[in-house]
């Protein structure tokens, strides 16, 4: 990881071999974030764990939250300033543009990009080919 790093508990997080998180990366880990081996995460990003109601009443005077796991398949791409979203999974191989917002799961061998992200492409065959290799 590059400085500066933060978090909210840190004890949540879960990286795999090899993950690289660069400057100014922000995991809310009130729930589990699990982090694949081989994954890049730009700089300025952020993984937000936190769900909050849209009712009024529940969310500001009562203050109710939950959380929500995030899980970064192996060999994953997010680029400078991505933001996930609870309960968020992205599959392997896979490239989040930069400036995205993730609310949706994303699947494996694929290009998301954009507020809200969707796929915009698949990954090129080769980057599949080196995955089964391993």
């Amino acid at each position: 990881m590059v400085p500066r790093f933060q978090c909210s508990y840190g004890h949540n997080i879960r990286l795999g071999a090899n993950a690289f998180v660069n400057a100014n990366g922000f995991f809310m880990d009130d729930a589990l974030i699990t982090i694949g081996a081989d994954v890049r995460i730009g700089p300025g990003a952020q993984l937000m764990t936190a769900l909050h109601p849209v009712d009024d009443h529940r969310r500001r005077r009562e203050g109710w939250e939950r959380a929500a796991p995030i899980v970064i398949g192996e060999n994953t791409w997010l680029g400078a300033s991505v933001t996930v979203g609870a309960g968020v999974s992205i599959g392997h191989n896979a490239v989040i543009g930069a400036g995205s917002v993730v609310l949706h799961d994303i699947p494996d061998h694929v290009v998301a990009a954009g507020s809200p992200a969707r796929v915009v492409r698949r990954t090129p065959a080769e980057v599949e080919g080196l995955q089964r290799e391993h």
